[in-house]
């Protein structure tokens, strides 16, 4: 059946910036289609996704780990995995950035972003799925672990003011086709969703732009900021066994501004 092939009973997802935004919308959207889910959180406790996930009847857990610090992704995994026998998705939607013009642009800033957005993101990947390929349950079974990256429109663009999330973003398109390459004869499947104009934290200062927001929402065929919700669709086909023989796609989840 169809739906049957929708559903992550049984599955456990590792989300990393789970506690606001795009994060805690797609934890729910993961809890609705059936899976536990474990949100990477580094000062600020995810209480709202947990109240969503477990509302879905899902079990909801915390790993505290510092993205910005790559030395401590491997700890974050291993937090992880004290409270799951195994993850089965891994979804890398934690980042940052930073505005500033170019001529001005700090190394800080640049290194900042980079650590976050591209650093970490590399080097949580490689360790989940070394351990999806060590623990991949029987061909028979399906995919052995799905690994879904959140790009940007950035992935594609270059934007203005924002450099390094530009060059950090093209980064996670290009890793995530590189790891597609490698990784979908070991029955990992590894594709990116590239949200548009989200309402969200790092948005905010564009939306409250009156002149900048005004642009933003003319381009936009759907005429609106994304909402997290909006995210959720796209992340549970990614992350389950209806998109099996998908493998290094970036799915633009952006209310059609790459179409115009």
């Amino acid at each position: 059946m169809i739906s049957k092939s929708f559903s992550l009973e049984g599955k456990t997802a590792l989300v990393t910036g789970a506690a606001t935004g795009l994060g805690r919308g797609i934890a729910a959207g993961l809890a609705g289609a059936g899976a536990d889910v474990v949100g990477a959180v580094h000062r600020k406790p995810a209480n709202e996704t947990r109240a969503d996930v477990e509302a879905a009847g899902r079990r909801f857990f915390e790993a505290r780990g510092d993205l910005g610090d790559p030395s401590s992704v491997p700890k974050l995994l291993t937090s992880a995995l004290d409270h799951a026998p195994r993850i089965d998705i891994l979804i890398n939607n934690a980042g940052i950035i930073r505005r500033s013009d170019f001529l001005d642009f700090t190394v800080a800033d640049w290194d900042a972003v980079m650590d976050v957005n591209l650093k970490s993101l590399f080097l949580l990947s490689q360790a989940a799925v070394k351990h999806m390929v060590e623990t991949a349950p029987d061909e028979a079974d399906g995919s052995a672990g799905k690994v879904i990256h959140i790009a940007s429109l950035l992935s594609y663009q270059g934007g203005i003011r924002v450099p390094s999330y530009t060059a950090s973003k093209h980064g996670v398109q290009g890793l995530t086709r590189l790891m597609a390459n490698e990784l979908a004869a070991k029955r990992i499947n590894v594709n990116a969703i590239a949200p548009g104009y989200f309402a969200t934290d790092n948005t905010q200062a564009l939306q409250d732009d009156p002149i900048r927001s005004r642009q933003i929402l003319e381009r936009i065929p759907a005429a609106r900021w994304g909402q997290p919700e909006d995210l959720q669709g796209a992340t549970v086909f990614l992350a389950s066994s209806a998109s099996d023989y998908v493998h290094g796609t970036t799915l633009a989840v952006d209310g059609g501004w790459m179409a115009r």
